[in-house]
């Protein structure tokens, strides 16, 4: 049986991460791994994390299984947390998962259930997850245009000329901020014109939010989500916890589906319900209740947000200030969108040539694409990089 086995391809992040092990360089940079560190290179326990778990520790008195759908008080709380106000909780039916990856695998196993002629629409580029998971699972993928390597902005007119040939019933896979790789986002405005042609396409939106807080804010970035929520009829979520709570190996996500209240609802939850017990039974649990705990508590609440504006913040800091060291390097503009990008990747438009260049001439780690990882820097090695980028010619 095995014998017929074939050679995968490998992930290219968890090959670069290997290259950088083995570099042996004191001076390299890893800039490549998805991944928040702070100016140490750590990635920390958040203190409200701690004391969630400590909490956890000392009053927790099972571990038993959750339901399928996992801790009423997660879901809740995520809905509240992503959602805000923009839709009444019976419209949306809720399900844990592992991971915000888990979260978008189960979306697809919804649609492909509920529409299995459904072609997927992503973006061009969009984080290599997302056509991977629609290829294995032998599904319709096409790709809009999203992003201008020239101005290294959003391609809008291109994106809303490829959306407008979606057809009825297709999904279109959205950012809801903090786009990976690019870091280039869609303003409001031009977030309302995508919504009102995809209810004149008769098309589902599909929302992956995975950086809620990274970008403008914890508000402002669900703001796109709740817009497209509020407007459409059916619309899915997947929401991961791993960034913005830092958790990322206890691997906490969910999955919202928001249809019209009563039936429809009722049927899609024991959909989810379902496709939990069948992919791996009972959703993981501990992360979950950390989730909870926090936004369920006011001070811990508060404490939590107060140090994810900390890490937004920094990394905002760092953004201007690789902008301007390169502004001043360059004597040019040209690098201005760095500080314009939101999140923690940006893409810098740079040949594949240009990004063995960095690596192997200054030993700076990106992604091929020159998806570099603003989390991956700190305040001394940011003129380090600047130096680099006009070194090898980008």
């Amino acid at each position: 049986m095995f014998e017929n086995l074939k050679e995968l391809p490998a992930d290219k992040i968890l090959a670069l991460m290997q290259l950088f092990r083995d570099d042996p360089r004191d001076d390299k940079i890893d800039m490549g791994v998805g991944v928040y560190r702070n100016a140490e290179g750590k990635t920390p326990v958040m203190r409200a994390v701690k004391a969630a778990e400590q909490r956890l520790v000392d009053t927790q008195e099972t571990k038993a299984y959750t339901g399928l759908a996992g801790d009423p008080a997660f879901g809740d709380a995520m809905v509240e947390m992503v959602l805000g106000s923009a839709v009444p909780r019976a419209r949306v039916a809720a399900a844990a998962t592992p991971g915000g990856t888990g979260a978008i695998r189960q979306g697809l196993e919804l649609i492909r259930m509920a529409a299995p002629e459904a072609t997927i629409w992503i973006s061009d580029p969009t984080w290599p997850n997302h056509p991977s998971i629609i290829k294995h699972l032998g599904m319709s993928m096409r790709e809009y245009r999203y992003f201008d390597n020239e101005t290294r902005d959003v391609d809008f007119d291109g994106m809303m000329a490829d959306l407008g040939t979606v057809a009825a019933g297709d999904v279109v896979l959205l950012h809801g901020c903090c786009h990976n790789p690019t870091g280039a986002n869609l303003t409001l405005a031009q977030w309302a014109e995508v919504i009102a042609l995809l209810q004149e396409r008769e098309a589902i939106p599909f929302i992956d939010i995975a950086y809620q807080g990274f970008g403008d804010g914890l508000e402002d970035d669900a703001a796109a989500t709740r817009m497209v929520a509020s407007e459409m009829e059916q619309c899915l979520i997947a929401a991961s916890c791993s960034k913005n709570f830092g958790i990322y190996r206890e691997r906490t996500g969910i999955l919202m589906a928001i249809a019209p209240e009563g039936e429809t609802v009722r049927l899609t939850q024991g959909t989810l319900n379902y496709l939990n017990r069948q992919n791996f039974s009972f959703p993981p649990d501990h992360g979950a209740r950390i989730v909870s705990t926090i936004l369920g508590d006011e001070a811990l609440r508060a404490d939590w947000q107060a140090e994810l504006e900390e890490v937004r913040l920094g990394m905002l800091k760092l953004r201007e200030q690789l902008a301007e060291e390169l502004r001043q390097r360059s004597n040019s503009d040209r690098f201005d969108f760095i500080a314009r990008h939101r999140g923690m990747f940006s893409r810098l438009g740079a040949t594949p040539e240009q990004v063995a260049a960095l690596r192997e001439k200054h030993g700076i780690y990106m992604v091929g694409d020159s998806r570099l990882n603003i989390a991956g820097l700190n305040a001394e090695t940011v003129p380090v990089l600047a130096r680099a980028i006009l070194d090898v010619g980008i």
